[in-house]
């Protein structure tokens, strides 16, 4: 998703800018989407030029998407068993491969979880729709189209599915999309704003890739993310820390990805399994967790 100055504001000439932005240019959500899955056809050939390109710079960077996917999946676990059934999905990209509304009704599915998907790129809303139709409950599964920095319009659109009861707990994610908003777009102001309208006992699950001045790779992969639609803007741990606003974070806390409550058994889906073990049981970091890339953290409102 990009979070940067582009704005979703309903005129023609915007979306035809947006529209002409997303075609010419690499996108992070469809760079995702191919490097979750390489067979996906939800992306174009920029993309997977772009992001085979960026594998030479930073090899695990393939991997580490795929473990930020991983512990997504984990993250609705924890939301099930906290009672919450309604699922908030900001810069959610294409809902392909183990996106929310799989994992909570393969993990429970008499909850009958309610989600909406929201992304601002035009392309990726309209791949997520017509994938929704596919294999999702139009019911209780819903795409829409809105930028996170409209708070206003994002939250009346959200509201108009009738998929979402905002009197009860919500799990808003807003993952692997915090470091494409550069501080300049205060990006603090409109989270705040959710933060707010989330009923007390909600759920925020965010993760983002740290600022690491000695990995070359990474500094690379980063500078070649500012000639595609989304600029990257890597924060510290202290940075990023306040996008939870003071809620207090579930156990055990902001860590990497694979370390936030890791399972033993492998992934329901198959083509993570080459990814997530060794042949030796060990995890494929190696004993080096920030080769995963992101870090991670589910929040819970007082």
């Amino acid at each position: 998703m990009d979070e940067g100055k582009d704005r979703v504001t309903g005129e023609a000439t915007d979306w035809a800018d947006s529209l002409k932005k997303h075609l010419d240019r690499a996108s992070s959500a469809r760079i995702y989407d191919y490097l979750l899955n390489p067979e996906s056809p939800n992306n174009y050939a920029i993309d997977r030029a772009f992001a085979q390109a960026q594998l030479d710079a930073l090899p695990d960077m393939q991997k580490a998407m795929r473990e930020n996917r991983r512990f997504i999946g984990r993250a609705v676990e924890a939301a099930l068993e906290h009672g919450i059934t309604q699922f908030i999905d900001i810069g959610a990209g294409l809902p392909s491969q183990g996106q929310t509304h799989e994992v909570a009704d393969r993990v429970a599915p008499e909850a009958g979880a309610r989600v909406v998907y929201i992304d601002n790129e035009l392309i990726a809303h309209a791949h997520s729709e017509i994938l929704l139709g596919r294999n999702a409950d139009p019911n209780r599964h819903k795409a829409v189209l809105a930028d996170f920095y409209n708070h206003g319009d994002l939250w009346r659109k959200v509201l108009a599915t009738e998929v979402i009861d905002p009197t009860q707990p919500s799990c808003l994610l807003m993952t692997a999309i915090v470091h494409f908003m550069p501080p300049e777009d205060r990006p603090d102001v409109p989270m705040g704003v959710y933060r707010d309208r989330l009923a007390p006992g909600s759920m925020l699950v965010l993760t983002h890739v740290p600022d690491d001045p000695t990995d070359e790779g990474l500094q690379a992969v980063a500078r070649a993310y500012s000639n595609t639609a989304n600029p990257a803007y890597l924060r510290t741990d202290e940075e990023f820390a306040e996008f939870f606003g003071g809620w207090p974070l579930l156990e055990p806390g902001l860590v990497w990805t694979g370390e936030w409550r890791p399972k033993t058994e492998r992934s329901q889906e198959p083509w993570w399994d080459e990814d997530t073990d060794s042949t030796d049981g060990q995890p494929w970091w190696e004993g080096s967790p920030s080769r995963m890339l992101y870090r991670a953290g589910v929040a819970l409102k007082p």
